[in-house]
């Protein structure tokens, strides 16, 4: 243990460096008492003065978190931009969104926001062609716009729906049954489920899900001992029938999946975050069938693709970081008679997909899409053309279908739908959205970062072209680096907005990431996250040596494990930025195991129990323990939702306590508090517009960005009329 670690922790050590004649910060911080709690981990004694936080439902908490928001609101409204900024985010936003097609039964089924309702609706027709009905429309749901649609999944013959509703962005949800043909929905409601996917019989008598015990403090309580469960269509939740439980497992979660041809139950066993996985099954030929192992061991992840006659198509990264494809014989499945379909290769096979009896793969090649489409025998048909760098998704249909849909998308490209004919090759575009914008006057470029130790980085900058590369440009860095999560080009009206104010738009892709397969997710993860840090702070310094910005003008955005990433980078190098935007962060990481599903992330972070070592690697880097009082830390807006029950609010709490104690020269330290929201998930676009005007608007005014007023005030002439739409 380092002589460091044998102090008393009171919550303000941090790597930073001393301060050089701070001056105060003009703002009145809102009082936090800072209590006497102080925990003790394999023998050193550290404080955690905010306990009390981690009560967001407390009147001492409540009334902090009314007084920080009657700050941050405040703060926010003397802005001269603000205004002019939401209108011209309202026109940039209004643009039709439609997801990517699902057929059932011969019925397509997808979303659509025509531009500025609070959510997408789904609809459904008789063929992708036909004339669209309006199925569900989840803004009839609520006032406030804060019950959003969770998930959905359509019975095989295309007559029933079940649907998941989360209420005001939690990720609980209560699941319906809707009739497609009148559009009504059954009497029964089905509770407490979470992490869950919805999975019917071939016949459609009921569909498969997963759930847990009801919790006394649905918020906070730790998730634990998942059920899998049928539930057969018009009886009560109650009458449910119990498919598989593990009592003795508490932390074994499942996820089930119907075979094709409806006569396996595949059951995905999940515990944590960890690409490993087991691989049971139920013979639903055979009445009251038992679940059996097939794929025990948990060494690997194991995504069944399809079952074809008596075969498993199954996505693996077994023997194989970048991933393969497998074909295991269901009456021989004894490893040595496994066949290789697709060998690992160069890229990692982030995404696969059996459709009209081909194997389509999606790669990922230096942090942007490829797709190429397969014989199930192993033999290449094709790679397919895309419209240019960026990232796609979809390919989801059934087993006998000769078109698919799928979305293609760029940081200057909106999500376009395209319909993909899988005897020829060819594409055509389905759906493709007008936006307020000429993508000819944005360029990207990628460049490849040195980080500490000589790791090459790859990072994506865009801007607008001809833009003078004379260390004052406002760039907005953003970053994730973990989960095995892959940062891969995306259109954000949002970020437009950004680059159309002269800012610049970066994005490193992370050790910690799954860009470049297992090990260089693995590089990221437990002792090793410091790489993460050491990556971002790289990129920023490359931006600045390469002429696009300054510390000044530099601002760094993250958001959940991202918002970790914005914490360590802000205490560890305060002096780098200008400002900084972390949101709904893992931010106390001596204790985020120990609300809801944090446990699950110990794969990535470690825990204070596993060891000294790793309590000492945690504590080196967690945001909360790292504010140094007497600091000057650039200006930061902590944002978070009071009811987040992924990342409990505590987190973001603590941690803008900290950071306004600790703060000694002018800048400001606020928190931006949602009600009625979640991680994130589900925010009407009202909420989403509302997020991004004062984020934009914060960065305008931290790093003193030149932007009149006028220059994105609403014209009587372009100004939206409608009320108000991750990775």
């Amino acid at each position: 243990m380092s002589p460091l670690l044998l102090m008393l922790w009171t919550g303000c050590a941090g790597r930073g460096p001393s301060p050089v004649s701070p001056e105060p910060s003009p703002l009145a911080y809102p009082e936090a008492r800072r209590g006497e709690i102080v925990d003790n981990f394999h023998g050193v004694e550290v404080a955690d003065p905010y306990r009390w936080l981690e009560d967001p439902d407390s009147e001492e908490t409540r009334a902090w978190i009314q007084d920080q928001n009657k700050l941050s609101q405040g703060w926010l409204a003397t802005i001269p931009v603000r205004d002019g900024l939401r209108g011209r985010l309202e026109e940039l936003w209004d643009y039709e969104k439609v997801g990517v097609p699902r057929s059932e039964g011969g019925r397509t089924f997808y979303t659509r926001n025509d531009g500025l309702q609070s959510h997408a609706v789904l609809y459904w027709s008789e063929e992708a062609a036909g004339e669209p009905r309006v199925l569900l429309d989840p803004n009839t749901l609520s006032e406030d716009g804060t019950v959003s649609l969770g998930g959905w999944a359509a019975s095989e013959n295309g007559t029933k729906l079940a649907y998941a509703l989360s209420d005001g962005g939690s990720d609980w949800r209560t699941v319906h049954i809707r009739d497609v043909e009148t559009g009504q929905d059954l009497e029964e409601e089905l509770s407490w489920v979470k992490f869950s996917g919805l999975a019917w019989a071939s016949d459609g008598s009921g569909f498969y899900y997963s759930r847990y015990p009801e919790p006394e403090n649905p918020l906070e309580q730790v998730n634990l001992n998942q059920q899998l469960w049928f539930h057969p269509l018009g009886v009560p939740q109650e009458q449910d029938r119990l498919v598989y439980e593990r009592p003795d497992q508490p932390t074994w979660g499942f996820g089930g999946g119907v075979s094709d041809d409806g006569e396996l139950l595949l059951v995905h066993i999940w515990e944590g975050t960890e690409e490993r996985n087991r691989l049971y099954l139920q013979d639903l030929t055979v009445p009251n069938a038992e679940v059996v192992p097939l794929l025990d061991d948990r060494d690997a992840g194991y995504n069944v693709l399809a079952k074809i006659d008596r075969t498993l198509f199954i996505l693996t990264n077994l023997d194989a970081p970048r991933y393969r494809v497998i074909a295991v014989d269901l009456d021989d499945p004894a490893r040595e008679s496994w066949r290789e379909v697709v060998p690992e290769g160069e890229h990692v096979i982030a995404d696969a997909g059996v459709v009209g009896g081909q194997l389509v793969l999606t790669t990922i090649a230096d942090a942007y899409s490829r797709v190429s489409i397969w014989e199930l025998s192993g033999e290449l048909v094709r790679e397919l053309e895309l419209p240019g760098i960026g990232s796609v998704w979809g390919f989801d249909g059934e087993a006998d279908a000769e078109t698919v849909y799928y979305g293609f998308t760029s940081f200057t490209t909106p999500a376009t739908i395209y319909r993909l004919d899988l005897a020829s090759g060819a594409s055509e575009i389905w759906r493709q959205p007008e936006v307020d914008f000429d993508p000819s006057d944005y360029e990207t470029r990628q460049v490849f970062v040195e980080s500490a130790d000589g790791t090459p980085v790859p990072m994506f900058i865009t801007h607008k072209k001809g833009l003078s590369l004379d260390g004052n440009r406002p760039t907005l860095l953003y970053g994730y680096g973990g989960f095995n999560v892959s940062l891969t080009p995306w259109f954000s009206a949002g970020n437009l907005a950004w680059m159309e104010m002269g800012g610049v738009y970066a994005m490193p892709n992370l050790r910690g990431g799954g860009e470049y397969g297992e090990e260089w997710h693995l590089a990221g993860t437990k002792t090793n996250k410091q790489n993460v840090f050491d990556d971002f702070v790289a990129s920023a310094e490359w931006l600045i040596a390469n002429g696009y910005t300054r510390s000044e003008k530099l601002a760094i955005r993250g958001g959940s494990n991202g918002g970790l990433l914005v914490g360590a980078c802000l205490t560890q190098r305060p002096e780098l930025f200008g400002a900084a935007l972390p949101e709904v962060g893992v931010l106390d990481m001596l204790r985020y195991h120990l609300f809801t599903i944090g446990w699950a992330w110990a794969s990535d972070y470690g825990t204070v129990d596993e060891s000294p070592e790793m309590f000492e690697a945690l504590l080196a880097y967690s945001p909360v323990h790292n504010a140094r009082e007497g600091s000057v830390y650039p200006a930061t807006l902590v944002i978070t939702a009071d009811h987040d029950d992924r990342v409990v609010p505590a987190h973001s709490f603590k941690f803008a306590a900290a950071l306004q104690h600790a703060q000694a020269g002018p800048e400001p330290t606020l928190i931006r508090i949602e009600t009625r929201a979640g991680h994130g998930a589900g925010k009407s676009t009202e909420m989403r517009l509302d997020e991004v005007a004062d984020k934009w608007s914060f960065l305008v005014e931290a790093l003193e960005m030149e932007v009149s007023p006028e220059r994105h005030a609403s014209s009587e002439e372009g100004s939206s009329s409608g009320s108000g739409d991750i990775p």
